[in-house]
């Protein structure tokens, strides 16, 4: 089908100019010999919207045109960005910081995603802004939040992932939704590690272990994926027995602290009376092996006095049986007042000798003698 020159109506360019008759047919070419040159073409067109115009003026403003589609190819990417350059939405190559070239639009696209800004990611419950306070308010998510134990107990937790675009192109181009996919992907993990762990250390001293255990898997996942993200940290914000049983929970806890305070009581008291039972014992020990060395040693003596008493009388009968004699009324008498009555005494001496009196006027002089010294 082709466009008639005798009606200018009929023209998809409006009114043709009455000097130039020509025609246009479906293939492109004119009625005057058939000039197919595209950029006499596109001048043709321009004098139609500036009739005015002179070709060398038209020639000019498509140069402006041109120039400002060529410079139109300058980007700046930012210093916590990185380009990605796609020709016809397919990867070409990666900038870093500072001004660069691509071809202009549509042939070259440059997307510039922020790579050292922090995201974060809420599991379990959500943040949002009040016009009313300027604190944030927090607004739970139990489908997400209420996650089984390893003991078949109840926990309600929330956790936040924070992560940054660590590879621009893998972030762009091999995951659709990153976002969606890191929660997703943090969530599973979090249930799987909450599944094989006691109630009882998630509440207490095993939150950083559930950290960094968490941390750890979902990386490997977003690496297996070459997602281009790393994960910085995984934070857990809150993790409590559900509502309906916390107050039952803590009459457990409760009762579970006063059985480690007497524990503990009782621990001490073990380690303070056992030392001292077992050096009562150590002391009886060595007061009973040193009275045994006592009468073993006073044994042997009186043995060996007894052999060499033996002896002696084996060797001079008489002389030991009368030292003997004399030794024992020694010690038999010794120690016995006494008092001696010379029966041979003659008329006019009283036959009495006081011994005991003169051993204690004897005694009593010695001690005056030391005062006066």
């Amino acid at each position: 089908m082709s466009w008639s020159s005798n009606n200018d109506d009929d023209s998809p360019w409006g009114k043709s100019s009455k000097d130039n008759k020509k025609s246009y047919n479906g293939s492109g070419s004119t009625g005057d010999g058939g000039n197919d040159d595209p950029f006499k073409n596109i001048q043709d067109r321009l004098k139609k919207f500036f009739p005015n115009k002179n070709p060398a003026s038209l020639s000019l403003v498509l140069l402006i045109i041109l120039g400002f589609w060529a410079i139109s190819g300058f980007y700046r990417v930012g210093t916590d960005e990185q380009g990605v350059v796609t020709r016809f939405g397919q990867y070409v190559r990666t900038t870093e910081p500072g001004l660069h070239y691509h071809l202009p639009f549509p042939v070259e696209s440059v997307f510039k995603p922020k790579v050292t800004r922090v995201n974060r990611i809420e599991v379990g419950f959500r943040t949002s802004q009040s016009q009313f306070s300027q604190n944030p308010q927090a607004r739970q998510v139990p489908e997400e939040a209420l996650m089984l134990t390893g003991d078949e107990n109840i926990v309600d937790l929330n956790f936040t992932i924070f992560w940054i675009i660590n590879d621009a192109k893998d972030f762009l181009f091999n995951v659709r939704n990153p976002e969606i996919t890191i929660k997703s992907i943090g969530e599973s993990v979090m249930r799987e590690k909450i599944g094989q762990t006691p109630i009882d250390p998630i509440l207490s001293e095993g939150k950083s272990i559930v950290e960094e255990d968490v941390k750890n898997k979902v990386q490997s996942v977003l690496d297996y994926y070459k997602s281009g993200v790393l994960v910085t940290q995984v934070q857990l914000q809150k993790a409590d027995p559900p509502e309906l049983v916390i107050e039952s929970y803590r009459d457990v806890q409760r009762a579970k602290t006063d059985e480690q305070r007497l524990r503990n009581e009782a621990e001490a008291y073990r380690n303070d009376i056992i030392p001292k039972a077992r050096g009562e014992a150590e002391r009886k020990i060595q007061e009973a092996e040193a009275y045994k060395q006592e009468v073993v040693a006073k044994a042997q003596g009186e043995a060996q006095r007894f052999l060499s008493v033996y002896d002696s009388y084996k060797s001079s009968k008489d002389v030991t049986r009368e030292r003997i004699y004399l030794e024992t009324l020694e010690k038999t008498l010794g120690k016995i007042d006494k008092i001696i009555v010379d029966k041979n005494a003659g008329s006019g001496i009283v036959p009495y000798l006081p011994l005991p009196e003169l051993k204690k006027k004897n005694k009593n002089i010695e001690t005056r003698e030391e005062k006066n010294e």
